[in-house]
């Protein structure tokens, strides 16, 4: 199966070729694919070497000109060391771009903490107004990307990952879907979480919501389910931990309720190892997925 990376060219050539508002920005990263788009489109796919202040800086002036950016390197390069350009060039100035990253959490160990990213969507929860999508799936990658492209002139970042569910499931760019309904506890897996959570929870008496758009945050579908499984929550996140708590808190102000984040631990891991390596390492495997969610939720598998 190929990547989520593998669908963001080829998908985002045929937009150029589509949309003459669409622009690509690059830093280097990811050049290679847009080589036939750029002989096409030598005015709208435009690299600026390595240089991510420029490459969000580019993106915003773009958009200043009524053009509809997309701007692509990996997500430490992307979110975490042009931070005050998304701050003031792209929020400041009213300005919206399509952010879209590589390597998301830890999925090149080789290269390092320099390209490990596991804070991206709690920095940009700093900021106001910005749209997050989080696919599991290459297919799933495939129609957010094309949802967030049409999203007028909205700033929305896209994550993708090279982790990645068996199966894609229809996405809207919006909702959350019950995929397993119970009445111990609810259960959010974000993205390429789904499996290990399917998997955990096995015989468990537990709804599961699936989310492949985490910002704006479901609290509609959120507070639904919680109708029929109870106010205990459980958010399993490929990101840092507890980076969507006070989002649920905010859904369920007015209910008691109990909330376990996990993700992406800040303990910072200082062998490459390999992506699996990291899963384990942060208790995101399935094993681990299941012995923390029934601690939490006190649940027991089905006889």
């Amino acid at each position: 199966m190929d990547t989520m990376r593998d669908r963001f060219a080829p998908v985002v050539s045929r937009l150029l070729d589509e949309d003459p508002r669409v622009a690509v920005v690059l830093a280097e990263i990811g050049l290679a694919g847009f080589e036939d788009a750029r002989r096409r489109h030598p005015d709208r796919v435009i690299n600026v070497g390595i240089r991510e202040q420029l490459l969000v800086g580019a993106g915003a002036g773009l958009a200043l000109t009524g053009l509809r950016p997309v701007v692509h390197t990996f997500a430490s390069f992307l979110v975490e060391r042009p931070f005050e350009q998304l701050k003031l060039d792209l929020g400041h100035q009213d300005v919206g771009a399509v952010l879209v990253s590589a390597s998301a959490s830890f999925d090149w160990p080789a290269g390092g903490y320099t390209h490990m990213s596991p804070g991206d969507v709690a920095l940009l929860d700093t900021l106001d107004g910005w749209t997050v999508h989080v696919p599991g799936h290459p297919d799933e990658a495939e129609t957010l990307l094309r949802h967030a492209v049409a999203a007028g002139d909205d700033k929305v970042y896209v994550r993708l990952s090279t982790q990645s569910n068996s199966q894609a499931l229809p996405v809207d760019g919006a909702r959350f879907r019950t995929v397993r309904e119970g009445r111990a506890g609810v259960v959010v897996a974000v993205g390429p979480m789904l499996d290990p959570v399917l998997e955990a929870t096995e015989g468990l008496d537990v709804t599961v919501l699936y989310a492949t758009t985490v910002r704006p945050f479901d609290a509609t579908a959120l507070r639904h389910a919680t109708e029929g499984a109870g106010t205990d929550v459980v958010l399993v996140e490929p990101y840092l931990a507890g980076t969507s708590v006070s989002a649920v808190n905010d859904a369920l102000v007015d209910l008691p309720h109990r909330v376990l984040g996990l993700g992406v631990g800040r303990r910072e891991l200082r062998r490459y190892g390999l992506v699996e390596e990291h899963v384990a390492a942060h208790g995101l495997d399935a094993q681990s997925l299941r012995e923390r969610i029934d601690g939490f939720l006190g649940v027991r598998a089905h006889a």
